[in-house]
């Protein structure tokens, strides 16, 4: 199993969301997070913004899947033709175990 972060623009969480959905990827938690990336921030006039609006997605899935559910989040998430600054971040990392909490039962 693995579990992919991903940090997206709140704008482009929806049809993320709706694409894992039609792809057959139903398990996803979703939390606004606040952060910054190599661009530091934005400077709008004389303002200063540290920490921009973001929205963290995670889905749990099987590793066969990881593939598949970057390029849905990659292709539904990057602003423009080539994407820009800010656009976010995906972040694989080896699940362990799950278990569901109401049975007990182990795996997805």
């Amino acid at each position: 199993m693995i579990m992919i972060r991903a940090v997206v623009r709140p704008e482009k969480s929806g049809d993320v969301l709706s694409e894992l959905l039609d792809a057959g990827y139903v398990g996803v938690t979703k939390e606004e997070v606040y952060g910054r990336g190599r661009q530091k921030g934005i400077i709008v006039g004389e303002v200063h913004y540290d920490e921009l609006q973001k929205e963290l997605l995670i889905i749990i899935a099987e590793d066969k899947d990881k593939d598949d559910i970057v390029k849905i989040i990659i292709k539904n998430a990057k602003t423009g033709q080539n994407g820009n600054f800010g656009d976010g971040r995906i972040f694989v990392t080896p699940v362990e175990e799950a278990y569901t909490i109401s049975s007990g039962k182990a795996g997805l």
